[in-house]
């Protein structure tokens, strides 16, 4: 189920947007998130739902992912949000506010039984943990570990920060630590963790910055909620010309020491070993760059 995936954006579309939803797939987002949470009034939550199972249904998402971020299900709308999008089967399901491995469960239990109902396997659809409270930040590393079905967790800045009674500042300094936990168990639990959104869509600068901190602590990739800040977040999380010159020659030259019978070698009078390759591959595998 955790397989490599090249998730750099995440592009929020509200699920009451119905041209926003049709043209998904031409922003050039790696994934759609259609979202029945906070991006909808609560006057609208069945109308949105109904849309979304819909256009789902119509629509060419090209090669982007199509997650759906449903309601949590303490709310009147979480349960009819299953009902209606699991038997869709999209790429995954977004489950917001996680708190704890329990609920993971409690919302496996409920999607594997509708999956059940209509035949559908139980290996298709991911499923996407959201962390935006204190206490999932304390638990986050049971909440990423214990599920083959979760292949990503991210973090809510927005959530997080009303949680912690706290204002979001632009250096982000107030869930600096919760980032830095997330990555942690994302990274102990080898799946994807993406970064909160950038919520200025007027500061490119700003958007900049904030993607480069991400991808320098590990982040995998970035929620975005405008498709101008799609192409921001690509450049940054697209390893450069140089980057990929330097990781190609380095798998290129561990493999012919392998096969020489030689472990640790040295390029440019650096030690080459183990830990090093395998940085170079993933370079590659970001870049789409296969060695010959």
């Amino acid at each position: 189920m955790k397989n490599f995936k090249n998730r750099r954006t995440m592009l929020y579309i509200p699920g009451n947007n119905p041209a926003m939803i049709q043209q998904g797939g031409i922003y050039g987002a790696d994934s759609i998130l259609l979202d029945l949470e906070d991006a909808v009034a609560l006057n609208q939550k069945d109308a949105a739902r109904t849309l979304v199972r819909n256009m789902i249904k119509v629509t060419d998402f090209y090669d982007a992912e199509v997650c759906v971020r449903v309601n949590h299900l303490s709310t009147p709308f979480g349960m009819a949000d299953l009902e209606e999008i699991v038997p869709l089967q999209p790429s995954a399901i977004r489950y917001p506010k996680t708190e704890s491995p329990e609920e993971v469960i409690e919302l496996l239990n409920i999607i594997e039984k509708i999956e059940d109902r209509h035949g559908l396997p139980h290996n298709k659809m991911t499923i996407h943990a959201m962390i935006e409270t204190a206490m999932g930040v304390q638990n986050v590393f049971n909440i990423a570990s214990k599920f083959s079905r979760i292949d990503a967790i991210t973090i809510g800045g927005q959530d997080l920060t009303a949680d912690m009674n706290i204002i979001y500042t632009p250096d982000g300094a107030g869930i600096d630590f919760a980032r830095k936990r997330i990555i942690m168990a994302a990274k102990a639990s080898h799946i994807d963790v993406i970064d909160t959104v950038f919520p200025d869509v007027n500061d490119e600068e700003g958007l900049r910055r904030e993607t480069e901190y991400a991808r320098k602590i590990g982040f995998t990739g970035k929620a975005v909620i405008n498709p101008r800040q799609i192409d921001v977040v690509h450049e940054v999380f697209t390893p450069t010309e140089e980057e990929v010159r330097k990781a190609y020659h380095i798998v290129k030259e561990f493999r012919a020491n392998s096969a020489a019978g030689i472990g640790v070698f040295a390029i440019d009078g650096k030690m080459v070993d183990a830990p090093i390759v395998a940085r170079a591959e993933y370079v590659l595998r970001l870049a789409n760059v296969q060695v010959g």
